[in-house]
């Protein structure tokens, strides 16, 4: 039976949060409605207002360096304007490489006679600094691969899953050779149930349960602090916890966390038994699923993710929930924005400010394009923009984002 009016208006106030541990279908409403019930955080929004544009250019750049052979690389701003509606250029194509002077250029083609679209010289540099630090991180690419795969049950995951979220894993775009292939005594590749496709497998003789989950370091760490706030006793099991700052969070909501912080669960690397229907069964599963997708998350190179591309990992890791609904139902630990026409989750605990407590080349290099982004039209009367790789620059581009956000940020309250 579906809930009252005046039940359903309670459940979609932001202000009040969701019941911990409660998805939409126990709810009686869409995931719409409970998408639109949670708590906004300022930070994060803001940030997605810059980086859902950013996603728009890395396609349009994606399309220009996959044209080699052109001298330069590029492709017809007409080619664009046909594609303006998957690519969601709502204004169309010549009036979003417009607001970017920094990334594209507009450029009259004598051969086909048409204008054409190329990347401004800064935009390629960034794009080479990417690939270096990419390619630098090689080994590290390999070791996720592999952690992705072994927290499968069958050892194993489709290849299209993996190009789902190749940028969000930092891998090259020729990593089927660059990675898979250059690897044979860890990964095999065979042919999928479907017709051609195929299922990225990890070697049988390799050794399972010696890799420890991202969230055990941080308990460790919590374990040896001397003014910890956390109960020794109850790290075991415990996710850290922080809620968007407008998010009321009642007596019996933190009783909940609480006591969903002592269950007791099996890690995304340990084997999993028989599944138990029980309620208590039920809840250990689903704090199971928990850890695997904060796990996967952690593995992501920005430490966010659509929430369509891991959805297809879903099965494969023996998950039997709605991950949307996973995310909302633990609002201390992830965070979905919905700008950009996407679902976006981010990983709550990683962040400060709006930026990665702990960057990485690769995510560091596409900064620098978010910088440019967010730098839209200005400067083109005043001077041009420095190099990239100029350390005034660089200094420049950290405090632009740390101002842009600091207004934004609240600490968030925490829950233990």
């Amino acid at each position: 039976m579906l809930p009252s009016v005046q039940l359903v208006k309670f459940i979609l106030k932001p202000v009040n949060g969701c019941p911990f541990g409660f998805n939409s279908i126990a709810r009686g409403i869409s995931t719409a409605q409970y998408v639109a019930s949670r708590a906004r955080d300022p930070t994060f929004e803001k940030f997605m207002d810059y980086y859902k544009n950013l996603v728009k250019v890395v396609a349009i750049q994606d399309l220009i360096l996959a044209n080699p052979s052109r001298n330069p690389p590029s492709v017809s701003v007409d080619f664009l304007s046909r594609l303006s509606l998957k690519l969601h250029l709502n204004r169309g194509a010549p009036s979003f490489l417009r607001r970017y002077p920094h990334i594209f250029e507009i450029f009259y083609n004598q051969s086909k006679s048409m204008p054409f679209c190329k990347l401004t010289d800064q935009a390629i540099e960034i794009t080479q600094i990417e690939a270096a630090a990419v390619n630098n991180s090689l080994p590290l690419v390999v070791d996720r691969l592999v952690r992705i795969l072994s927290m499968s049950i069958s050892k194993s995951v489709p290849l299209r899953a993996i190009f789902k979220v190749w940028r969000e894993l930092g891998l090259p775009d020729d990593f089927e050779e660059s990675v898979i292939a250059q690897n044979p005594d860890l990964f095999v590749l065979g042919d999928g149930n479907e017709p051609n496709t195929h299922v990225l497998k990890l070697v049988p003789s390799y050794p399972s349960g010696h890799f420890t989950a991202a969230v055990e370091n941080w308990r460790v760490m919590e374990c040896c602090k001397e003014d910890s706030k956390l109960d020794r006793a109850e790290i075991r099991y415990s996710f850290k916890q922080g809620f968007p700052p407008r998010m009321k969070l009642k007596k019996t909501f933190k009783a909940k966390v609480k006591e969903w912080q002592k269950l007791t669960y099996v890690g995304p690397y340990e084997e999993m038994g028989e599944k138990k229907k029980s309620k208590s069964g039920m809840k250990c599963l689903e704090k199971r699923a928990v850890g695997i997708v904060h796990e996967f998350m952690s593995l992501t190179v920005e430490k966010m993710v659509e929430v369509e591309k891991i959805s297809h990992f879903r099965k494969w890791f023996g998950i039997d929930f709605n991950i949307r609904d996973l995310f909302l139902d633990h609002p201390g630990i992830f965070y979905i924005s919905t700008k950009g026409k996407r679902h976006t989750v981010f990983l709550r605990e990683a962040y400060e400010r709006g930026q990665l407590i702990d960057p990485n080349p690769v995510y560091e290099a596409r900064m620098r394009l978010l910088d440019l982004v967010k730098f839209g039209r200005r400067g083109l009367l005043t001077k041009a923009p420095r190099s990239v790789n100029e350390d005034t620059d660089a200094h420049e581009s950290e405090n632009q984002r740390s101002s842009i956000f600091e207004s934004f940020s609240t600490d968030s309250d925490k829950v233990h």
